[in-house]
Parts: C-alpha cells; sequence; structure tokens
C-alpha cells in the first residue's frame, strides 16, 4: 500500500492518503423487479468509474429516504431505471479516490458528503459511487460519516421548501406536516431559524422534541384536528399529502387568502392544484436540487449548531432490506442510516 501527504485543501487533521486503485468489484444492495423489502439483496457489482468531473467516493455511510422505498416498489423514479439488477440510493458520506484534475477543489482522501445521480448512475447502497463534483460539499468536520449520510436530500429538499419556496422570514405562520421525519425535522429547524412563526403535526412521543427544535406550537396528528387549533397560516409544508387523513385537503382550509400550499411527496394528492385554486391560495410541489453550494451552507450551519441531524438508527448495509421495512412503518425520527464501511 502506498502513501503519499495529503493536499492543503484536503480534511484538516488526515496525515495520510492511500491512493491504491481501488478494486474492481464491490460489495453493494441490488434488486431485480420491483417488489416489497425482501427483493433487496447483497451482490458484487463492478466499482463504478468517473468521467468529465464526476468523483469517485469511497461510501462509509449512506441515508435512507422514502423515495428509496417508493422507488423500489414500483413508484418514485423507478420509470426512469432501464437495466436490471439496479442499485439504490441518493445520499452518501465517505472520502474521495479520484478527482477529475489534479488541481480541483476535492482531492483523494477529502471527507465529503452529497447525492448521487441516481437512477442515471449507480445507487449509494454501494461501496463505491461516481458524483458530479457540483453535488457534493466537504463534510462538516463535526459530524460523523454516520450523521452527515443523513443530511444531503432531507435538509437540501428542506433548505428548497422553507428558504427558497416559502422563503421563511420573521413572523410568517408556517404549518408544517411530518416535523419529525427526515425532511420536517429540518425544515421545523430552517424555518425557525430563520424566524418563521412554526407549527408542526406529529405523533404524541414527538411533541417536546419538535418544540426543541423550533416549533411553537406542536400538534398531535392522532387525537387533534390541526384545522381545529391552527388557522390563518401564510404557507403549509406537506409532507403527507393526501396519503393519510386527507391532510392535503385540510390544510387548505387553515391558509389565509392567497398562501401558499408545498405538496411534497411524490403522488401524495395529483389533484392538489385545482383544490388549492378553488380555495383561493397558491400551490406547487419541490423536487430536491443536488445543489453542493447550497449543501456546503447547510454544512456550516450544522458546524455551528444552528441546526442539527438526528439520526434515529444505523443498519449494516447487509441488513437493507430491515432498514427498508422500519422505514416503511413511518415511525422513525429524523434518519435511518446505513453503515456501508469503515471510516
Amino acid at each position: 500500500m502506498r502513501f503519499r501527504p495529503l493536499r492543503s485543501a484536503a480534511t484538516p487533521g488526515a496525515e495520510l492518503v492511500d491512493v491504491t486503485a481501488p478494486p474492481q468489484t464491490m460489495r453493494a444492495v441490488v434488486y431485480d423487479e420491483p417488489g416489497d423489502a425482501a427483493v433487496l439483496r447483497e451482490d458484487q457489482v463492478p466499482v463504478p468509474a468517473p468521467v468529465m468531473s464526476e468523483l469517485l467516493v469511497r461510501v462509509v455511510a449512506a441515508g435512507l429516504n422514502p423515495i428509496d422505498a417508493k422507488t423500489r416498489a414500483g413508484g418514485g423514479v423507478s420509470g426512469q431505471i432501464t437495466d436490471s439488477p439496479t442499485g439504490l440510493g441518493f445520499d452518501f458520506s465517505g472520502v474521495v479516490v479520484k478527482s477529475p484534475y489534479e488541481a480541483h477543489p476535492l482531492q483523494p482522501g477529502e471527507q465529503v458528503f452529497g447525492m448521487v445521480s441516481f437512477p442515471r448512475s449507480g445507487g449509494s447502497y454501494a461501496e463505491y459511487v461516481v458524483v458530479p463534483s457540483l453535488s457534493v460539499a466537504r463534510k462538516p468536520a463535526a459530524l460523523s460519516h454516520v450523521e452527515a449520510a443523513g443530511v444531503p436530500l432531507a435538509a437540501l429538499t428542506a433548505w428548497g421548501l422553507v428558504v427558497e419556496t416559502a422563503h421563511a422570514h420573521e413572523g410568517q405562520r408556517v404549518l408544517i406536516h411530518a416535523g419529525s421525519g427526515g425532511v420536517g425535522h429540518f425544515a421545523v429547524q430552517l424555518a425557525a431559524y430563520f424566524g418563521a412563526h412554526v407549527t408542526a403535526t406529529g405523533s404524541e412521543r414527538n411533541l417536546p422534541w419538535l418544540r426543541e427544535l423550533g416549533a411553537s406550537v406542536a400538534v398531535d396528528y392522532a387525537t387533534t384536528r390541526f384545522e381545529d387549533v391552527v388557522g390563518e397560516m401564510d404557507v403549509v409544508i406537506d409532507l403527507v399529502g393526501n396519503l393519510h387523513d386527507d391532510t392535503g385537503t385540510r390544510s387548505l382550509s387553515v391558509l389565509r387568502p392567497g398562501g401558499l400550499y408545498v405538496m411534497v411527496p411524490t403522488g401524495g394528492w395529483p389533484d392538489y392544484a385545482d383544490a388549492a385554486a378553488k380555495a383561493g391560495v397558491r400551490a406547487t410541489t419541490y423536487k430536491v436540487v443536488p445543489d453542493g453550494t447550497v449543501l456546503a451552507t447547510i454544512g456550516r450551519l450544522l458546524e455551528s449548531g444552528a441546526i442539527q441531524v438526528y439520526v434515529d438508527r444505523v443498519f449494516d448495509l447487509s441488513d437493507a432490506a430491515e432498514a427498508h421495512r422500519e422505514l416503511e412503518r413511518g415511525h422513525a425520527r429524523g434518519k435511518l442510516v446505513l453503515h456501508v464501511s469503515e471510516a
């Protein structure tokens, strides 16, 4: 094994970089046909090769998101998958193995986190990924790889919802459904950070935690109809839609005239736009943008302690099927993460 000193741009505190060529094959979780969690299996597959401005990254941990389970079951982005077997997963945290060129800011040995271009490329449930260099950022030193892997898709989605779409500001009244989930716990924190008055729905056990995250009002969706206790909201960020108890339809009634309804789950409410127009409010969906510059900003907020990521459970890569079962139960607080390799 050959080593050389790290370049000055690499992660502070590291002293040696393994520059041994990556192996030809790697462990990865794949599936052959859509189905329940049991279709997921571990296999040996070729290590991907980066092209143009892509990085090759050795994955230490991979985050799970609801769209992973939807895709595996035949929804989500499954319509864009053309090869079988296929991998799965968007989020990762790991170590750069190959850079596009010698002077690139992210050199071998740099610890990074970000989103892969799945399904255009292989998923992150694997020991190595190729990723566009503009879709990653340096991992915050204060976060472990497991914590960092829980950030990208959820936090970037929350940023897009709260900052870029809702334009959260002092005094704005924002209702966030499923505030204790992966996207939700970031959305609550970001909305509060930018001065909004936040109301969040969640389960009874999570109400105190939601208040700790910054919610001024926390509503138990199982015992209280949110429309009975809140009203005249400027924005509703709906991470449930009409998939449960007509949450989307009911949300329109608590918005002020001209308020904004943001429907997030894929397929969560196909007719939301017409219903919103009839109710006299604005409406939009949102799709995450894997922007490394924004992710770096989020990383600084995490580094400073202004926001936090909460990882509920960590599973080994080989236990991806069980991780998906837990994901689909829908009761996780924050994030679920796969441990892929040692740092």
